[in-house]
């Protein structure tokens, strides 16, 4: 046999490493890499299960907290305190009889919530920080204790119900905003981080001189992350569901679907953040510029709706936020696709226009 019929035909070597042949070779060998980073296996499934794990037993159903009072010592002192606990809510109210220095060191050091000055003409005087929610309400339930136990009378019966069933707790609220959050992050980290790297090392060089197209490496990094990323949604919704009785009432595919869009986008972003730094410093602080407004006006662990009105169009145009209010949507309220277009609309222009760019700047070395 001749070393012609030996060798494969330039026809038969293009059959068998077809148009995806290397894009399928790029994603394998990152699949395979992660084998080598057991840190990555932790910062990408087990640390958000741990935060919510964390952030729900800290808001789990329990009773109301005691608000601590300061009762400055003075003529009257003890006439606020006998109206306390004589009070029907004295059992959640903890008043301490201290000198006016101490009544102000603890409040300013958080110890009290509010603090009470006799005025000296049977009447009292509340220091309290607006900017505190625990201090304002402090004030309003010591007053009320202190005009009932002076002998008030509502002239309104009125009566309270709790609300603690799922769908409607904080740890509810909570897990659809870490799972966007965390495809943020493994998006933007675990591709730009990664490539970066790559970089620094020298490796990208490397494909160079290659026929491997750079859209297909491109992709393949931007791919692996989509196959992590299910497990992601079933680690976490799973784990709110067991552990929390969390309701899931939306379609799957629908939570599928956004969750795929978002780690696209976030992964277009990684790569356009990483497209040109050329050291792991440069990029970490890139990737901080870019994710520290998401974390802080997209409604991660509290609602976005809480900034002000002038802020909230360019809050809603952030992919975070977009991403965190269409799960929100249909994990919690099982909404339909239709209701959500304009969400995914957002999702998808922050993906073509940040793959678009990174595909225009990226450069091998």
């Amino acid at each position: 046999m001749t070393a012609a019929q030996t060798t494969p035909s330039p026809a038969a070597v293009a059959q068998r490493n077809g148009r995806w042949s290397g894009f399928l070779h790029l994603l394998g060998a990152r699949l395979l890499e992660l084998r080598r980073e057991p840190e990555v296996i932790f910062w990408v499934f087990g640390f958000p299960v741990l935060l919510a794990l964390g952030l729900g037993i800290a808001f789990r159903n329990k009773p109301a907290g005691v608000t601590s009072v300061a009762i400055v010592a003075s003529p009257g002192a003890q006439q606020a305190l006998a109206a306390l606990q004589s009070s029907p809510r004295n059992s959640s109210i903890r008043a301490d009889l201290v000198d006016e220095t101490q009544a102000l060191q603890g409040f300013r050091l958080g110890k009290y919530d509010l603090v009470i000055t006799s005025d000296g003409k049977d009447g009292f005087q509340y220091r309290y920080d607006p900017a505190r929610p625990e201090s304002v309400l402090s004030r309003a339930e010591v007053d009320d204790a202190l005009q009932s136990g002076a002998g008030r009378k509502d002239p309104v019966p009125t009566s309270a119900v709790t609300s603690s069933e799922p769908g409607s707790r904080y740890i509810d609220f909570l897990i659809p905003g870490l799972l966007g959050m965390n495809l943020m992050n493994s998006g933007m980290w675990g591709i730009g981080f990664a490539l970066v790297d790559m970089r620094q090392r020298k490796l990208l060089k490397r494909f160079v001189a290659t026929p491997m197209r750079r859209s297909d490496f491109l992709l393949a990094l931007t791919s692996s992350r989509l196959v992590l990323m299910v497990i992601e949604i079933a680690l976490l919704l799973g784990f709110g569901v067991l552990v929390f009785h969390m309701r899931v009432l939306g379609a799957m595919f629908n939570i599928l679907l956004f969750a795929t869009i978002g780690a696209i986008t976030f992964g277009g972003l990684g790569l356009l953040t990483a497209s040109r730094a050329q050291k792991l410093e440069s990029v970490s602080g890139l990737m901080n510029l870019v994710m520290m407004p998401m974390w802080i006006f997209s409604g991660v662990f509290f609602s976005s709706e809480r900034f002000p009105a002038m802020l909230q169009p360019l809050i809603r145009l952030l992919p975070l936020t977009a991403l965190n209010d269409a799960l929100r949507a249909t994990i919690l309220q099982g909404a339909s696709l239709g209701t959500q277009v304009g969400r995914l609309l957002i999702l998808v222009l922050w993906a073509v226009i940040s793959f678009a760019l990174a595909l225009r700047w990226f450069r091998w070395t």
